[in-house]
């Protein structure tokens, strides 16, 4: 027998291919190593590290059992994809992971073959896997496909819809189901593995299409059919599964390799729909991810040996912060206050605020379709929700928005965060689009902080409107370090602020750009050049005095924003127009991001790629004036 403790097996594995030929015993070396990679990378990287440890067993037999990348794997979300890419010719670059130039967090069609759909939001796997499958038996093809789904992925409705089709389709695909929470699965043990190989096995199958054929004479094909499911039901759970068409296996213990390689063997030879529900634990196989409440989901840079993670030095607090305990304060003293999140408590402060009110919190899950209409429904009903949404999962609920909520001036209060861009997770978790999107919808409120005490007086001015739906937008991260209010007060509807005045340039920021065009404002004055320099505030309504004013008393005008063109610079040209100030001749110039899909860096650098940051803001505002000197802007931002 092979001497393995002195060999570094994973050296050897250069594709899935090099899997092929390994013994049992290799593979699981070759996890455990998998493992130890994956935990050393992330410590220096940051990122997602619990989900990939918890399914390093699963990648390792999946690659060894399926041909990949003509078999298609696709993985739900991506996050838990750091092994995936390890075993897939990316291990040299692994150290690299959400870093610019390097390698994705997630999955990513332009990265690799081996990576057939790009994810990174949630549920999309099995109506994706279904289109390959589609497409598969149209060209006449006959690879497998295979889609790895965790039980939170589940909770939306999207993946139903996607079973749904399976099942009534009757396709040859695999959907695995990565049950990591213990939230669907009873105890796995000697005799759920056992019935797991058991009915996965050719021979059993062999004997349920004898029993068909005799049977189907009789006319009794229907209820012996729903009698064995119902008996393999009750011996292994998975009845839903079954009713919606699939051939259910399961609960395994998905980090036993004994079990998961003898039961993919066996789905692999199956003609129809297969689920196979597997059992891990995220950060699996490492302790000090297992004993963390969060099983170390996202992670700064760590020590591997103590697993301490990394801790930025004390600074201004986080926009989500200031929202939840902003939302705090207001619900003190109003007992209509409540609040909405799709599966992102911590994320969007909510948390802070379910700590305090319990029962006016509710974590829908990844659900947010379900969570705006929800909260159309509690403010029908009188209450004063606030539904907590990152900008770029709100696209998600967005006909619910428009039909449930807009259409219905219903006052629902979303509060938007990761506005703008946001750095490591790269373009999928982008918030570019939403001044567009909501802006477009009649009868809406739109605002955006410009910083933390913006925030929390744009919280107070959304609690107190009642007659339609509003939004108020704000970056990821830490604020600017101003004093906070006592006692936030509600802003005049519609109406911006001036913050620096000069003559000749102005410039109006919406959002989070205005310590960047303040920045612009010096650079220019050390020209001789005087700008004004305005807060919008609102994108909806506009603030057409301000507006007008900045046009009528300058000779350049700049609106800036973080969002992606069609947003508040457009807004702005539609009313001049409207008013007939572009009829004279007034110099205009929209700063928005540029029209690309913006991939991952530290966010200074993704700012500077688009072109909104103070020296460019600076640049933009010479080039259309005529006057100054770029090369001296430049020179003063390098200062």
């Amino acid at each position: 027998m092979t001497d393995l403790t002195n060999m570094r097996l994973l050296d050897e594995v250069n594709s899935p291919a090099d899997l092929k030929d390994k013994s049992r015993e290799e593979l699981k070396q070759i996890a455990d190593e998998v493992r130890q990679e994956v935990i050393d990378a992330v410590s220096v990287t940051g990122g997602h590290l619990g989900a990939g440890l918890g399914v390093v067993e699963l990648t390792v037999a999946l690659h060894a059992v399926f041909d990949t990348p003509v078999d298609k794997l696709i993985w739900d979300v991506g996050h838990q994809c750091y092994p995936h890419k390890i075993l897939t010719g990316r291990r040299d670059r692994i150290r690299t992971l959400r870093q610019g130039g390097g390698l994705s967090g997630f999955t990513k069609r332009a990265e690799s073959e081996f990576d057939p759909f790009g994810a990174a939001h949630a549920s999309t796997s099995i109506s994706a896997a279904h289109g390959f499958a589609t497409s598969r038996d149209i060209q006449g093809n006959d690879n497998h496909v295979v889609s790895v789904i965790g039980d939170g992925s589940m909770t939306a409705g999207m993946a139903y819809e996607a079973m749904n089709n399976v099942g009534g389709d009757q396709k040859r695909q695999v959907v695995i189901l990565n049950d990591n929470d213990m939230s669907i699965a009873p105890p796995v043990g000697a005799m759920s593995h056992y019935f797991s190989r058991l009915v996965s096995s050719r021979s059993y199958r062999g004997l349920r299409r004898f029993a068909k054929s005799v049977i189907k004479p009789m006319g009794l094909e229907n209820p012996a059919r729903k009698a064995e499911e119902y008996l393999r039901g009750f011996a292994m759970g998975g009845t839903m599964f079954e009713e919606l068409g699939f051939y259910y296996v399961g609960p395994i213990d998905g980090h036993d390799l004994d079990v998961l390689i003898p039961v993919l063997e066996n789905v692999k030879q199956m003609q129809r729909p297969v689920l196979v529900h597997i059992v891990t634990h995220k950060g699996h196989g490492y302790a000090p991810a297992e004993n963390s409440a969060d099983k170390y989901h996202g992670v700064s840079k760590f020590n591997v040996v103590t697993g301490e993670q990394q801790k930025s030095a004390p600074g201004a607090p986080k926009y989500q912060d200031v929202f939840g305990k902003t939302l705090i304060q207001l619900a003190e003293t109003d007992d209509k206050v409540c609040a909405i999140t799709a599966a992102m408590p911590s994320g969007t402060g909510v948390n802070l605020f379910a700590k305090a009110f319990p029962d006016r919190a509710f974590d829908v899950g990844i659900a947010e379709q379900h969570a705006v209409t929800m909260a159309a429904g509690m403010a029908a009903d009188g209450m004063k929700p606030y539904a907590a949404i990152y900008s770029t999962f709100l696209q998600r609920g967005y006909d619910q928005v428009v039909h449930d909520v807009a259409i219905q001036r219903l006052p629902v209060r979303f509060a938007i965060d990761r506005a703008g861009l946001v750095g490591a997770d790269g373009a999928t978790h982008a918030g570019s689009f939403d001044i567009g999107y909501l802006g477009a919808l009649p009868g809406m409120i739109c605002m955006a902080a410009s910083d933390e005490a913006e925030l929390a007086q744009m919280v107070a001015t959304a609690n107190e409107i009642d007659d339609r739906p509003s939004a108020f937008r704000y970056p990821r991260g830490e604020g600017t370090g101003v004093a906070l209010p006592k006692t936030p007060t509600p802003l005049e509807i519609g109406k911006g602020r001036i913050v620096r005045e000069g003559t000749s340039i102005a410039i109006l920021s919406y959002g989070a750009r205005l310590q960047e065009s303040l920045k612009a404002a010096e650079m220019l004055a050390a020209q001789g050049l005087s700008c004004t320099v305005a807060d919008a505030r609102f994108a909806k309504p506009i603030d057409a005095d301000l507006t007008e004013r900045l046009v009528r008393d300058h000779e350049v005008l700049i609106t800036i924003e973080e969002g992606a063109r069609g947003g508040f610079g457009a807004f702005v040209l539609q009313h001049l127009a409207e008013v007939g100030a572009l009829d004279r001749g007034i110099k205009i110039r929209t700063m928005h991001l540029p029209d690309v899909f913006q991939d991952q860096d530290k966010p200074d650098l993704m700012y500077d790629e688009a072109r909104l940051n103070a020296r460019h803001i600076a640049a933009c505002a010479i080039e259309a004036l005529g006057r100054g000197d770029v090369a001296e802007i430049e020179a003063f931002a390098r200062a």
